[in-house]
């Protein structure tokens, strides 16, 4: 189970190894649903509909984005901005597993309520997850931006951004859209853990039970939580991917109209005002794919790597007893 159990009969972690097994999940899911996360994030910024009966708008539907980027940028596009996001999954899953168990041991230790409650998951999971956007977010704006961009590039590579987004937009640029992923973060990162934690309790097998069954039920149940916490606070990731493009609108052109924000209340209300209610789940259906897989990989490499982490040091005791 993740999270700091007192019930758990092998050795508790330490913080490089619940770092090191949350960097790794995050590297590990990152390659895999990169493809997503550019069409994704392609359907958030687009300001006209995606609706295939009325077509206006660049794209219009999953299968048709993926036909026109791979036509008209080949099939690298996919993972545009690949560098910065496997930086920023690094960092995120080591921040925020290090931090969620910290956080639970502490409950523990320092509270009288149980660490392994889904209430206390759902607290843990969000603020760990704040302090990894924090920490995170100039890597997720320059993600964002390079997923964003079309042909010809106007980043040339990550150093090229950083670069130019300092020197053009000053250092507060790479923190764009923080408020709204902040709101959020909280309820959809304590959602996922806490219904990861209530799915597992519910699909708790026998012991009997092999490992391959043992993953399966990980995969799933990461899966479900992912989906329902990223239909919840979904709308406040597209306000984020909209502000994070804000003095971006060169490289956007091409991908049709564009919009200048003053900040978040304005962000919200010319989107309700010109696209209506449904424009604020624009992009939700490969949202929704890749949170199932995110978030089930996520849970499940973590718990590969964490339990890889303690044969090895089991290993190595009975080695040293010899």
């Amino acid at each position: 189970m993740v999270g700091y159990d007192p019930r758990a009969q092998r050795s508790p972690l330490r913080a490089q190894e619940a770092a090191l097994a949350g960097s790794a999940a995050g590297m590990v899911t990152r390659a895999i649903i990169s493809p997503l996360d550019v069409i994704k994030i392609r359907f958030q910024l687009q300001i006209e509909s995606l609706s295939s009966t009325t077509p206006g708008g660049k794209y219009r539907g999953l299968l048709q984005a993926a036909r026109c980027i791979h036509t008209e940028e080949g099939l690298a596009a996919f993972w545009k901005g690949h560098v910065p996001a496997q930086l920023l999954s690094i960092c995120y899953g080591a921040v925020q597993f290090t931090t969620f168990e910290f956080l639970t041991k502490a409950v523990h230790d320092i509270t009288p309520f149980d660490s392994q409650t889904s209430g206390m998951h759902f607290l843990c999971g969000g603020l760990a997850a704040c302090s990894a956007t924090v920490t995170c977010q100039p890597l997720d704006t320059l993600r964002t931006r390079f997923a964003a961009q079309g042909e010809p590039k106007l980043y040339k590579n990550l150093t090229d951004g950083v670069r130019t987004m300092w020197r053009s937009e000053g250092v507060l640029t790479f923190y764009r859209g923080l408020s709204p992923v902040l709101i959020a973060v909280f309820p959809y990162a304590g959602m996922q853990f806490f219904f990861y934690n209530v799915f597992k309790r519910l699909m708790a097998p026998p012991p009997s039970v092999g490992k391959s069954r043992e993953s399966l039920r990980t995969i799933v149940c990461g899966s479900a939580a992912g989906m329902i916490s990223k239909t919840v606070t979904y709308p406040l990731d597209l306000f984020k991917k909209r502000l994070q493009v804000g003095g971006f609108e060169e490289a956007r052109i091409q991908f049709g109209e564009v919009r200048r924000y003053r900040g978040l209340a304005d962000c919200m209300a010319q989107i309700s005002r010109e696209e209506g209610v449904r424009g604020f789940f624009k992009g939700l259906s490969p949202s929704l794919l890749k949170a199932a897989l995110s978030t089930g990989l996520t849970f499940f490499c973590y718990e590969l790597f964490l339990n890889a982490f303690r044969d090895l040091k089991d290993l190595n005791g009975r080695a040293a007893e010899r």
